[in-house]
């Protein structure tokens, strides 16, 4: 079994993601790692050249500044990367800049890429998502959160990064057949420090609206204010991936929310009173749950 891990970066320094430690995260089980950096304004290039020069391949790319809307330019990137996977890849392994796997589950990832590689009707593999917000120790548990997305694909011309890049559709727009794992992304784009975040907030949006909406709605600061527009989060009490270990460390900024505070709007409230009372789910779903026949399911929980 082959694999190869994807993602795409630029200005990584200036908007503090933790891409090394996203590629870290799951390269012990990929064989090789292709990364589209983009013409960057500091040093991201030397970044991921430093990491493994064995295993990672680099693809040099241009951010196409026209692909505005709806986060197009994303796609756009992820696709230059995945478009270099080597052809003879089992699977491919996309992780963006800001997310991360615990160690805990790379026994496991491996396990279902072994057990579901030859199942011809499956398209990828589908992780759970943990959300952090303000520091390290908070989750956003409000229903606006994602909690499952695509992770691990075929090596399939047809598949293609979809809208923003959060996830893959293949030909004509039809949704990806996967399975879900027992492994989660731990997704840490809200958890910097935050004159970055600012930063990242003014100019990120320009990725899906016009200088119009970007002048109207983003608030103009020196740091940004992760107390605004709080909703629910959780505390956290488990362990982060080891790779994270030393960016927890050195976290220069303080985040406290009293969880009995915790603001739930009224459309979270419905959409959790339908899931718990008839089990009707309204949250939005980017892929569709291949149903397997009872011998393979068996095989993999055995």
């Amino acid at each position: 079994m082959k694999v190869t891990g994807f993602s795409f970066v630029k200005n990584a320094l200036i908007y503090d993601y933790p891409v090394v430690e996203a590629i870290k995260s799951i390269l012990p089980i990929c064989d090789e790692f292709i990364v589209a950096v983009g013409k960057s304004d500091d040093e991201t290039l030397a970044l991921i050249q430093g990491i493994d020069p064995k295993k990672i391949t680099i693809v040099e790319t241009e951010w196409d500044e026209s692909l505005r809307e709806g986060g197009q330019v994303l796609a756009a990137e992820t696709e230059k990367a995945f478009a270099a996977v080597s052809a003879d890849s089992d699977w491919a392994f996309y992780i963006q800049g800001d997310e991360v796997v615990h160690e805990k589950y790379l026994s496991t990832i491996k396990r279902a890429m072994e057990e579901y590689k030859d199942v011809k009707e499956l398209d990828g593999l589908l992780f759970n998502y943990s959300h952090f917000y303000g520091s390290y120790d908070y989750i956003g548990a409000s229903e606006s959160w994602y909690s499952n997305e695509i992770r691990i694909i075929k090596k399939d011309k047809s598949i293609y990064s979809y809208k923003d890049a959060q996830g893959f559709r293949k030909g004509e727009n039809e949704k990806l057949k996967v399975v879900p794992i027992d492994a989660y992304i731990f997704h840490y784009g809200w958890v910097k420090e935050p004159t970055a975040m600012q930063k990242k907030q003014e100019n990120f949006n320009k990725l899906w609206h016009d200088d119009e909406w970007i002048e109207r709605n983003i608030i103009k600061a020196e740091e940004f204010d992760y107390a605004r527009d709080l909703r629910e989060l959780v505390l956290y009490k488990d362990t982060h991936p080891e790779v994270m270990k030393g960016r927890i460390k050195s976290k220069n900024w303080k985040f406290k929310h009293d969880i009995s505070l915790n603001k739930k709007r009224l459309k979270d409230k419905l959409k959790s009173f339908l899931k718990i009372f008839f089990g009707i789910d309204t949250s939005y779903k980017n892929y569709e749950i291949l149903k397997l026949p009872y011998t393979i399911k068996n095989k993999f929980n055995a």
